[in-house]
């Protein structure tokens, strides 16, 4: 936490002077200290793969031990998750549906598993451009994370149980 928290006040601070979240994942390592930074290009497939692709190859050059991504995205609201697949199949994203919350995703992949966190976003008032969330007080633990921005550490031994 000593290591991300810095970086997830660098986003509110983006958000707050009415910038919005570039997408990007920190690669580190504690050994060296290194942090490497990688903007994700989201324009299209091909792009995301190939940042997906810079990620994993940052890591293995520098031996990461982590790599910690933030997105700003589209989530909904608790009592309309039930109804995630019939909001998908009646508007064709999350995005375009009327439910839509603004949310800023965080992820950390460490070689003892993936914590995430969402955070919705709120204007901050009176503005209409410059926006605010609470720092999430924890990332939860998420089991099975696959996908192109999954497992983008190097693969190696387990070094023991984290506490």
């Amino acid at each position: 936490m000593e290591l991300i928290l810095p970086l997830i006040e660098k986003a509110k601070e983006f958000l707050a002077a009415g910038e919005s979240l570039t997408p990007i994942a920190f690669v580190g390592s504690f050994g060296s200290g290194q942090i490497i930074p990688i903007v994700i290009d989201t324009r299209s497939e091909e792009s995301k793969d190939i940042s997906a692709q810079a990620i994993r190859i940052s890591a293995e050059s520098i031996d990461a031990d982590f790599v910690f991504s933030v997105i700003e995205g589209w989530g909904l609201p608790r009592d309309k998750m039930p109804r995630y697949q019939e909001i998908i199949e009646r508007y064709g994203s999350i995005a375009a549906s009327p439910w839509k919350v603004d949310t800023a995703n965080f992820m950390l992949e460490t070689c003892h598993g993936v914590w995430v966190a969402q955070v919705p976003l709120k204007f901050k008032a009176p503005s209409k451009k410059r926006r605010i969330f609470a720092v999430p007080l924890h990332l939860q633990f998420v089991d099975g994370v696959e996908g192109r921005f999954g497992q983008l550490l190097p693969v190696r031994e387990s070094t023991g149980t984290l506490h």
